[in-house]
C-alpha cells in the first residue's frame, strides 16, 4: 500500500484534514460504540476512533469488499475450499525443522516476525506480549528487535487491544509494518488501512474462535484443568482434545467432551459469539492448526504478500500438502443438539467418545470444516436469539451457506 493521501477516505469536504487527525481515542471505561459486541480490538483506543462506524467488524462487515481490496478479489462460493477458508493461493501444512524453545507449537509465526526484521523486510511487528503481573493479560506491543517478537510468543487467549498501538505511528520513523492479529482486528486494520502513515503492510493473521475476558478465561481454567495456576498455554486440537501446557512443561490433556458446558455456555465474549471471520479472512498470510494433521500447522496464502512472508521461513520448514478424511456431517449436528441443550457428560464416557471420535472422526480440512461448521451454527443461533435485529445483515453470504446446510433450533 502507499502513503495516505493529504485528504484520505473519510475526510470531511473542503477539509484536508482527515478525521482520525482530529480525533483523540476514547477515554478508557468509556462504552465503546458495539456496546456488548465490542471485541476491545483497541481501535477505540487510538486515534482512528474517528473510522469506527464503518471499521468495527460489529457495526459494519463487508467481506466480499475487504477481500477484494486485499487480495484483488473476494472468495468463490461456488468452491468448497473457498467457501470455507477463503481466498487462497497456496494451502499446505508445515512445521519448524528446528523448534523455538517456549513457542506454543513449533513457532513459525514467531520466526516469521524475527525473519521479517532481521531481512529488513519491515520496521517493526504489532505483536502481543504479556503482563509481567499476569501470564495472560496482553500488552500489545510495536516490536523492533528480535528478541522483542521472541517475548511475544504464545498465544494469550484473551480479548486484546492490539491496535491501540496504531497510536505509535505518528513520528516513530516506522514505514513498513508487520501486523499479526486475529479477524476482528484484522477487520478493523483494513477498514483503515489506506489512512495509515506507512509505505507497506504486511499482515500474518491467527484462525481464532472463543476468546473470553480475563475473568471468563479464570473460570474455564478452573472449570477444565487440574491446575490452573499453573497453566502457560491451551489449545482446542485436532484429536479432539484440550492440551493445556503447565509451568513444569508437563501437558494436560481433557475431551472437549468433558468440558462443564452448563458452566461455560456463556463464558465466551459476546464478540466471539457473533463472529464469523474464524479464518481470518483479511490476513495476507494464515498460520493456524485448524486444517492440519494433529502436530503440525496450517497455512494459507491470500496473496502475493502472504508468500513474501512465507518466503522469509519455508526453507526452514518440513512442509506437506493438506489432507482431508472422514465426514463432519453428523457430529457437527449432534454437538448443536448437545451445545443447545448443556449438556455434560461423565469424564468416563466423555473419554470413550473422544477415543472413538479421534479415530474415526474428521481430520486435516474435514477437522478444520468441522469446526468451522460447529463455531458457525452456534453463532447463528445465538445472535438470532439476543440480536435479532442484525442477525441476518450480520452472518455473511458464505456462512450463511454454511449455517443452511444443518437443522438448528428454535431461536
Amino acid at each position: 500500500m502507499t502513503a495516505a493521501s493529504s485528504t484520505p477516505s473519510g475526510a470531511t469536504a473542503g477539509s484536508a484534514t482527515p478525521p482520525h487527525e482530529r480525533a483523540r481515542p476514547l477515554a478508557k471505561g468509556s462504552v465503546y460504540p458495539a456496546k456488548d459486541l465490542c471485541s476491545q480490538c483497541g481501535l477505540c483506543d487510538s486515534r482512528w476512533v474517528a473510522y469506527v462506524r464503518r471499521a468495527c467488524a460489529f457495526l459494519s462487515q463487508n467481506f466480499e469488499a475487504m477481500e477484494a481490496t486485499a487480495h484483488g478479489r473476494s472468495r468463490r462460493l461456488d468452491d468448497e475450499d473457498e467457501l470455507y477458508f477463503g481466498v487462497q493461493q497456496r494451502m499446505l501444512s508445515a512445521r519448524l525443522q528446528q523448534p523455538i524453545a517456549g513457542a506454543q507449537w513449533t513457532g513459525i509465526v514467531s520466526r516469521i516476525g524475527v525473519r521479517a526484521l532481521e531481512t529488513g523486510l519491515v520496521d517493526a511487528v504489532l505483536c502481543v506480549g504479556q503482563s509481567p503481573d499476569d501470564r495472560f493479560t496482553p500488552v500489545p506491543v510495536l516490536a523492533r528487535t528480535p528478541e522483542q517478537v521472541l517475548a511475544a510468543r504464545v498465544n494469550k487467549p484473551t480479548l486484546s487491544p492490539n491496535l491501540e498501538v496504531l497510536e505509535q505511528l505518528p513520528g516513530s520513523g516506522i514505514q513498513r509494518l508487520l501486523a499479526i492479529g486475529v479477524g476482528c482486528q484484522i477487520q478493523a486494520l483494513r477498514a483503515v488501512q489506506s489512512t495509515l502513515p506507512l509505505e507497506q503492510l504486511y499482515v500474518l493473521g491467527l484462525p481464532c474462535v472463543d476468546n473470553v475476558s480475563r475473568e471468563g478465561l479464570q473460570t474455564f481454567l478452573e472449570s477444565a484443568s487440574r491446575s490452573p495456576e499453573t497453566v502457560v498455554h491451551y489449545e482446542f486440537m485436532q484429536d479432539f482434545r484440550i492440551h493445556f501446557r503447565h509451568s513444569d512443561g508437563s501437558e494436560e490433556t481433557v475431551p472437549f467432551f468433558g468440558l462443564d458446558t452448563p458452566k461455560l455456555k456463556d463464558v465466551f465474549a459476546p464478540s466471539c459469539l457473533s463472529c464469523f471471520d474464524y479464518t481470518n479472512a483479511g490476513a495476507d498470510l494464515v498460520v493456524g492448526y485448524m486444517g492440519a494433521s494433529f502436530g503440525r500447522q496450517w497455512i494459507t496464502v491470500r496473496n502475493p504478500r502472504g508468500q513474501v512472508l512465507l518466503d522469509l521461513v519455508e526453507p526452514e520448514l518440513d512442509t506437506a500438502p493438506v489432507t482431508s478424511r472422514g465426514d463432519r456431517r453428523a457430529a457437527v449436528q449432534q454437538g448443536i443438539d448437545a451445545y443447545d441443550k448443556a449438556l455434560k457428560l461423565p469424564r468416563w464416557l466423555a473419554e470413550l467418545v473422544g477415543f472413538l471420535v479421534q479415530r474415526v472422526g474428521p481430520q486435516g480440512l474435514e477437522y478444520g470444516r468441522f469446526s468451522i461448521d460447529s463455531h458457525f451454527t452456534r453463532n447463528a443461533l445465538w445472535l438470532r436469539r439476543h440480536h435479532p435485529e442484525m442477525a441476518e445483515r450480520h452472518i455473511p453470504a458464505f456462512a450463511r451457506r454454511i449455517v443452511e446446510r444443518y437443522r438448528l433450533p428454535s431461536p
